[in-house]
């Protein structure tokens, strides 16, 4: 079989079986790429009353506030997925397991916002650990070494006309350049 055959079933059937998987992958991170651009995805983060100072309010007191929060259903720190801490806005932001977040102000401990953060989710779906963390090792994984595979196939297949082109050009150039023929041919025997 030839190459450029063999590569073009590859490319086909490859394309088939990562068909889902991309399609989720692209969508997730074009929205992952918008984040910081659509609140809807990722909560806007605030500033606090002093951006840049050193916090006057202790952790746990920028924890206490958030507790208040009965969106984020926090009985202690074992409900917490990350803490985010922005000195340069003044914030501290504690995003729960549930996926809700509290900005909470540094200097006054006043919470600034409450929101659900879909970023998180998101991610999960573009990795594919959504569904299962087998998923995403057997399924999302094997899928980007096709998608690799794809990439150089298609690389080739899209440069193989161009260069076959210019082979023809060259034997071409080459004939013309070629010294006359003087009518005298060798016979084979």
């Amino acid at each position: 079989m030839k190459t450029q055959v063999l590569l073009r079933k590859i490319h086909h059937w490859g394309s088939l079986l990562i068909m889902l998987q991309m399609g989720l992958v692209i969508g997730a991170g074009v929205l992952l790429l918008l984040k910081k651009e659509i609140d809807w995805i990722q909560p806007a983060t605030l500033n606090g009353a002093a951006p840049d100072a050193v916090p006057a309010q202790t952790f746990a007191d920028l924890f206490a506030a958030a507790q208040g929060a009965p969106e984020l259903e926090l009985a202690d720190w074992r409900n917490l997925e990350r803490v985010d801490v922005k000195p340069g806005k003044g914030v501290v932001k504690f995003v729960a397991a549930n996926n809700w977040e509290a900005q909470i102000d540094t200097a006054t401990g006043e919470v600034l916002q409450v929101a659900y953060r879909r970023s998180d989710i998101i991610e999960a779906l573009h990795d594919g650990s959504f569904f299962a963390d087998w998923v995403k090792l057997y399924v999302f994984l094997p899928s980007g070494v096709i998608l690799l595979i794809l990439w150089g196939t298609g690389i080739y297949l899209f440069f193989l006309p161009h260069v076959a082109r210019a082979r023809r050009a060259a034997r071409k150039r080459a004939r013309r350049n070629a010294p006359p023929d003087d009518g005298r041919r060798l016979r084979r025997s």
